[in-house]
């Protein structure tokens, strides 16, 4: 049978009639171009049945695909509409012409407004009529179905989207990773679309991943299904390649594609027609994936994929959200220690002498870079400085302190920036860095519960000559909490905190200052009048923490609060920076703390 040919389902009990449309098809020659085809039909495939069970039983045989169905009201085992009626309920878009004597055209009419594309009058039909009727059945019939899958493609949109709603909400409403997972697998299964959702992690040591929370119809479905990694047949699924690729992987219908061959009997039982894998991550930071299943085939087109993949990035970003939340409440944190080869190499040959080191205190981002400051004991100034000036990766330096052989010291960096950027975007700090005995390592500081080899990895692709060295639980020192550390952690933007860390370590606060208010500005990257606006905002949440009972309970809401920050202090009276600074004028600079 050529592919170009129309196939066409003729339920006619009639031999006259069912003779003389084979006829008028004959006559037809080459019909007009096919709807839907890129090329035109060489002719067309009747098929006759003289009843309308053995029509349907054509039909639900799958003997062909038909493009069209023309259908008798007045058969041996069905008459009139109902015989419509049943075509409709058996078929999904198939076209159906219904062929009427001259007494039935108003059935014929009633026909075409139950569901029919078109009637014919048996005795006033011709070749060119039919052909003209088969052709605009089909491409009416084509229209409705693009229609509908429109409509339907839109509904699945709109319901991952409010999903997606939820999720973001479900930050704010959750305590802990584990319910928000649980909210975010009820909240699929709580839409008419999907049948069944999962979350898992992925288990480093095994190279598996482990289910965690589920919602939905899966009657032990879980329990019999491995995603591994590791070379063999499991890595073949969804699951497995949207874990490798970090990308949606979709199956549209699991009783044909392939790769779902192992697991088709077991979701064709629980009634999944097609599968979607999410990966769950935030940027370089993996957390797991996703699984949805719906009840009906093609359930995640192209655009639904878009929307699962956004929805993954939110379900990670909101994870980070809630980890970072309890890594504030922790009394705990994960210490990850690391050794670094060819960095800084002439100032770390300065204390091979296992006499001398180089501890940096604190590490500040700034929009210009990284702002370190710390001190050096047993390095004889000119040397310390002759070595600074060596090493590629030190943009600037100075030092803050006067002393042959121990002073302070603050240096600048392009090179770190990518590396302490990465660590804070994972609720992480790089906490400290010494150089002792010839060798440069650093410390970071992350919320316990993370997967560490996610958190090495992640280090080591922004410094690729770190090697992870020590691991340690750390109890914080709680003291102050309730109070000034509270207020620093909780209610200081970033700017603020940056702005008051970098005037301490670069000696602002000193007397006589070390440094300027117009060089510590220099050093985060901005004016000195906005410098001076960060400043007074943080000494007023500060102040106000100390001094007020009611400021107190402010810096405790803090944990969950969405009030937007107060703004500058409208104080115009200060002497935190009269040396070399006026106090700016509100309305004379347009950058504000949220800058």
């Amino acid at each position: 049978m050529s592919t170009d040919e129309l196939e066409v389902l003729l339920i006619e009990d009639n031999p006259g009639d069912a003779r003389l449309i084979e006829e008028m098809f004959g006559e037809a020659g080459s019909l007009h171009q096919r709807v839907g085809s890129a090329s035109a039909a060489d002719g067309s495939r009747i098929r006759h049945e003289t009843t309308l069970s053995d029509g349907l039983d054509r039909l639900s045989d799958g003997d062909g695909d038909v493009d069209v169905l023309l259908l008798d009201l007045g058969l041996p085992d069905s008459t009139g509409l109902e015989t419509l009626e049943r075509v409709l309920d058996a078929t999904e878009f198939v076209p159906t012409v219904v062929l009427t004597g001259l007494r039935d055209e108003e059935a014929g009419i009633e026909a075409v407004e139950r569901g029919a594309q078109d009637y014919l009058v048996k005795d006033e039909v011709t070749s060119d009529l039919l052909v003209r009727s088969v052709h605009h059945a089909i491409e009416r019939n084509r229209q409705e179905r693009e229609r509908a899958r429109q409509l339907e493609q839109l509904e699945a949109l709109n319901r991952l989207n409010r999903i997606s709603q939820d999720v973001t909400h479900a930050v704010i409403t959750t305590d802990t990773r584990e319910d928000l997972e649980q909210a975010v697998c009820d909240r699929f299964v709580e839409s008419d679309g999907y049948r069944f959702a999962w979350i898992g992690g992925l288990n480093r040591s095994t190279e598996t991943v482990t289910p965690r929370v589920s919602a939905g119809v899966e009657a032990g479905y879980l329990d019999e299904v491995t995603i591994s990694l590791d070379d063999g047949a499991d890595t073949e699924g969804p699951g497995a390649r949207a874990v490798r690729t970090r990308s949606v992987q979709v199956v549209q219908d699991v009783q044909t594609d392939p790769d779902f061959e192992r697991w088709r009997d077991r979701a064709a039982a629980r009634g999944f027609q097609s599968v979607a894998a999410v990966p769950i991550a935030h940027g370089d930071l993996f957390y797991g994936l996703l699984g949805v299943y719906a009840d009906s085939p093609n359930a995640f087109t192209e655009p639904e994929a878009e929307v699962l993949a956004r929805l993954g990035e939110v379900i990670g970003h909101a994870i980070t959200a809630v980890d970072r939340r309890d890594a504030l409440a922790s009394e705990a944190v994960l210490e990850l220690e690391f050794g670094v080869t060819g960095v800084a190499t002439e100032l770390a040959a300065l204390t091979a002498d296992g006499e001398s080191a180089v501890e940096v205190e604190s590490v500040v981002r700034s929009d210009e870079g990284v702002v370190a400051y710390g001190r050096v004991d047993g390095v004889a100034r000119e040397a310390f400085g002759d070595a600074a000036r060596q090493v590629d990766v030190v943009d600037d330096f100075r030092l803050l302190s006067m002393g042959d052989d121990e002073y302070e010291f603050e240096l600048t960096t392009d090179a770190a920036n990518s590396l302490v950027s990465a660590i804070a975007t994972h609720g992480g700090r790089l906490s400290r860095a010494t150089l002792e005995d010839g060798e440069f390592r650093f410390v970071t500081e992350f919320p316990r519960g993370r997967e560490r080899r996610q958190l090495i990895e992640l280090v080591e692709e922004h410094c690729p000559t770190a090697e992870p060295r020590a691991q340690r639980t750390v109890q914080r020192d709680d003291s102050g909490v309730d109070s000034a550390a509270a207020v620093v952690e909780n209610r200081l933007t970033e700017k603020q905190h940056a702005a008051v860390e970098t005037a301490v370590f670069a000696g602002f606060f000193d007397w006589p200052r070390t440094s300027t208010g117009e060089e510590v500005a220099d050093r985060l990257g901005v004016s000195a009048a906005t410098f001076t606006q960060h400043l007074r905002a943080a000494e007023r949440k500060l102040f106000e923490a100390l001094f007020r009972e009611e400021a107190d309970d402010d810096a405790s809401a803090g944990w969950t609060s969405l009030e937007p920050d107060p703004g500058t202090d409208s104080d115009s009276d200060s002497d935190a920076d009269s040396e070399s600074e006026p106090d700016p004028d509100p309305d004379a600079d347009s950058e504000s703390e949220s800058d």
